[in-house]
């Protein structure tokens, strides 16, 4: 059983996958953080740090399924390569930005737009990859449980990294370090030769490409079910995230190093769900979707009364637990109910959503706190969340049924 669990490290060249897809996580973790303190501190304003948010995180979900749809036609060992390679050269530009007097607003912010747009679709390309590598060999529950792995540790230890190596070495050196993260995975990429590689170019113009994916979204009800459905609970999801240091310094009464161990808490659940994952590879489904779900959302009820950092800290678990689940499992079902041909496209797609989503969320937990407090807005987050798990629970949409796809080369990719 445990070497069925490990068996997708066997079959090349997911290994490199994966570890260019935990890279890209772990790189967008500290670049984030990295440029939000740099932005902060040469502005000394809130308005442009917020800023950087939108244009590094909504803007790329906007463009990246667009990019996608142009790039995923050729070869992963000509693309993927270049990608990061281009990223390496974005963060070395930010570096060089960040020293002396250089810093000029503008031109920074339109660097974390193209990075983020390119972090994007890196993942898409490479979890349509995946899916496509793994899904004959009936071996994508497994590969997918090890990615979330990767990206469970990016989450966990992103953030703390990015402040360490700024604490340490100062924004320049933690920009280039992360620079040369992504060129040394654009290096490993291409020398393997053994990526997916279609063997011919599909002309179609990439607009056409792009809307052929909209409309298989749209039309195929699986599919549909489960990006609108995801759509719903990240906006549930991220209602809380604007206000958690608020919830625990004035709701909680705790210190930062309290807010600090709150958010731990929250990535060691992370962790601990992404291990139940791979525990759990055969009851993949909408149950699993629903059950992760709802821990979410009972976690944020519990916090909403929890009096203590303890039991908050416990209910955080709990919601990490579900978390670690609960992407997962989506993007697994969206997979296994997707041809190979739309397979980078619709996990774009899904990946887009994952960073536009959280705008609306942070949007509407500042409402809610202003008009009430941040326990009104975990209480409102937990039951938009269970209302979302009882509406599909009554309506059971079928996901995770693999679609009649037709015949491809066993090398090809999306």
């Amino acid at each position: 059983m445990r070497r069925r669990r490990l068996e997708p490290l066997r079959v090349r060249p997911f290994g490199r996958l994966l570890a260019s897809y935990t890279v890209n996580d772990l790189g967008d973790a500290i670049g984030v953080v990295a440029l939000s303190v740099l932005v902060y501190d040469r502005t000394e304003s809130v308005a442009p740090t917020a800023g950087f948010f939108l244009v590094a995180k909504f803007l790329p979900a906007l463009l990246a399924t667009g990019l996608i749809a142009h790039l995923d036609r050729y070869g992963l060992r000509r693309t993927l390569p270049a990608l990061y390679a281009t990223e390496a050269l974005v963060f070395a530009v930010l570096a060089f930005l960040a020293t002396g007097d250089r810093f000029f607003l503008p031109l920074v912010l339109v660097l974390g737009a193209l990075d983020g747009t390119l972090a994007i679709t890196g993942r898409g390309l490479t979890r349509g990859a995946v899916a496509v590598l793994l899904q004959p060999k009936e071996l994508l529950t497994e590969g997918n449980a090890l990615m979330n792995l990767g990206f469970a540790a990016s989450s966990v230890f992103g953030a703390a990294l990015a402040g360490g190596l700024i604490s340490a070495f100062g924004l320049s050196a933690a920009l280039l370090v992360d620079a040369a993260s992504f060129l040394a995975i654009a290096a490993v990429l291409l020398v393997a030769r053994d990526l997916p590689d279609p063997g011919h170019v599909d002309r179609t113009p990439w607009r056409q490409r792009f809307r052929d994916g909209l409309e298989f979204a749209r039309d195929h009800k699986p599919v549909r079910t489960l990006l609108i459905g995801q759509a719903l609970a990240l906006i549930c999801f991220t209602i809380v995230v604007p206000i958690e240091v608020i919830y625990a310094k004035e709701s909680l009464g705790t210190s930062s190093a309290g807010f600090g161990i709150l958010m731990s808490s929250w990535g060691a659940g992370i962790v601990l769900g992404s291990l139940v994952f791979l525990w759990l590879r055969n009851r993949v489904g909408l149950a699993m979707i629903l059950l992760s779900s709802a821990a979410v959302g009972l976690a944020y009820l519990g916090m909403a009364q929890a009096q203590t950092l303890l039991v908050a800290c416990a209910m955080s678990v709990v919601g990490g637990t579900g978390n670690g689940v609960q992407w997962v499992a989506v993007m697994t079902a969206l997979q296994e109910a997707t041809p190979g041909e739309f397979q980078a496209r619709m996990s774009g797609l899904l990946e887009s959503l994952g960073a536009a989503m959280p705008g609306v969320g942070f949007l509407a937990g500042g409402l809610i706190v202003a008009i009430g407090s941040p326990r009104s807005a975990f209480a409102i987050a937990g039951a938009g969340i269970l209302a979302l798990v009882a509406l599909a629970a009554i309506v059971r949409p079928v996901v995770g049924l693999r679609p009649q796809r037709r015949p491809e080369a066993p090398s090809g990719v999306a």
